[in-house]
């Protein structure tokens, strides 16, 4: 990311006392009027709301919500909407950047969303043809030439090979200029769409996808023993950059790997061990498959699992998030099977566990035990801080954790760290997604609620206030 990560001073808090003061109170925050982080950490979750258009209990009185989209409102006005709003992102470059926040459908009729932030509009600007066509879109990334990706959290286990239809990446390489659609859905609906299969990239249940600065594009398997991919493309990215070469034509995908790839869920150095040629194509041994539309891919999944090409098992990773620490850059995966966060150190090549349920809980000073669950979608705000949120049961137990690493050594281990309840979701039947902290806005940020048993998806708006404390 363009925008220098800033830290947020340690906050003063005597004898453990950690509700007894702001975080960001020192000097470090002058000249900021508010941050997300100056919270007081929730001590339990939400139980129901009473309006679901302002779903969430903050810990931060300056914090504010609106829902700026629904589902229902694009159903009324004939605009196909299947609902399962998923992951988000801003047009991150070009132009007109930070003007349009894109979403996806993560339904078995998927699509994509656009919101143009200055007019309030929202429209569908992809939408499968048929039930079934394209199904459970989770991703939603902008790439740094200025394109939008998502792809389908849907694969299956086969040794032989998965010929699933699904599992495919998709770049939308008009993301701006594709029209908006109404009515029923079909191929010559979907006409103004630049939309395409990129099929370089090997096929996973996808989720999180992350670029670094070097252009490596990481990606996972979201399964009980799925792995942790990046895919290096043949083309030097300042010709990618700059329109002179495409970054699908050509690449490699690897595989990440600690030790022999024989011990689930392991830490400490790794490498990657390469399942494609540098073009794409599969190495010897490793599994190709055809799928029901005739179409060839390499099967990432089943290929990392035969011992030449054995990737370490993580127990569903989900989410990624790529971030700067000291001048280098770090990527944080989510499990949710085993309720971690890690966090890949790229350059020395090392992964480590950055957050469980032996975490501090910030509200207590105890470990966070059953507090932290399915721990899902990442974010990060423009401080560095690390937000955790959860795939669990709104107006239950569905909570987003900020998470407190004082001195920026990578880990929670030290005193006064450790993740404190950020926010809770009380929209019944929801789970919280997508949270995305505007890169061009410190003060604002969005999040979704998906499937909640009333059927109407939203998109809420989350802003910081300062006003009333003025350091």
């Amino acid at each position: 990311m363009a925008h220098r990560m800033r830290r947020l001073a340690p906050f003063a808090a005597a004898g453990g006392l950690l509700l007894s003061a702001a975080w960001g109170a020192g000097p470090a925050s002058a000249g900021d009027d508010a941050d997300f982080a100056d919270f007081t950490p929730l001590a339990a979750s939400a139980g129901p709301t009473a309006d679901e258009a302002i779903p969430l209990t903050l810990g931060n009185p300056d914090m504010a919500q609106r829902s700026i989209a629904d589902r229902n409102t694009q159903l009324a006005a004939g605009i196909p909407n299947s609902g399962n709003w998923d992951m988000l992102t801003l047009n991150e470059t070009g132009r007109r950047k930070g003007q349009f926040l894109f979403t996806v459908f993560e339904t078995g009729q998927a699509g994509v969303q656009r919101t143009n932030l200055k007019t309030g509009q929202t429209e569908t600007v992809w939408y499968s043809p048929a039930p079934g066509g394209h199904v459970a879109f989770d991703a939603s990334y902008w790439t740094p030439w200025g394109t939008f990706i998502t792809a389908e959290e849907s694969w299956c286990t086969n040794p032989a090979g998965c010929t699933s239809n699904y599992g495919r990446l998709y770049e939308l390489r008009n993301p701006l200029a594709a029209p908006g659609i109404t009515g029923a859905p079909s191929e010559a609906a979907n006409a103004g769409a630049d939309f395409v299969h990129r099929n370089v990239v090997p096929r996973t249940s996808h989720e999180g996808i992350q670029f670094d600065k070097a252009g490596n594009m990481y990606f996972i398997d979201e399964l009980n023993g799925g792995s942790i991919y990046r895919y290096t493309p043949a083309a030097r990215m300042s010709k990618v950059l700059d329109g002179r070469a495409d970054y699908f034509a050509a690449g490699q995908t690897s595989v990440l790997r600690v030790g022999d790839g024989a011990t689930p869920n392991a830490t400490g150095a790794y490498t990657w061990v390469p399942i494609t040629d540098a073009m794409g194509a599969p190495l010897p041994g490793a599994i190709s498959i055809t799928d029901g539309n005739g179409v060839t891919s390499v099967d990432a999944r089943n290929t990392t699992d035969v011992a030449a090409f054995k990737g370490t098992d993580y127990q569903r990773p989900e989410d990624l998030q790529i971030a700067k620490e000291k001048g280098r850059e770090v990527l944080y995966v989510a499990t949710t099977t085993t309720n971690e966060v890690y966090r890949m150190d790229l350059k020395a090549q090392t992964i480590s566990v950055y957050a469980n349920r032996a975490t501090v809980d910030l509200a207590t000073g105890a470990a966070v035990d059953v507090g932290l669950t399915s721990p899902d979608n990442l974010a990060l705000d423009h401080d560095g801080n690390i937000y955790i949120i959860e795939d669990r049961n709104g107006g239950v137990d569905d909570d987003i954790w900020l998470a407190k690493d004082r001195n920026n050594d990578g880990d929670l281990l030290d005193a006064g760290e450790g993740i404190g309840r950020w926010a809770s979701n009380g929209t019944v039947g929801s789970e919280l997604t997508g949270l995305y902290f505007d890169p061009f806005n410190e003060n604002r940020a969005w999040v979704n609620i998906q499937h909640p048993a009333s059927g109407n998806d939203r998109m809420i708006e989350l802003t910081v206030d300062g006003r009333h404390h003025h350091h």
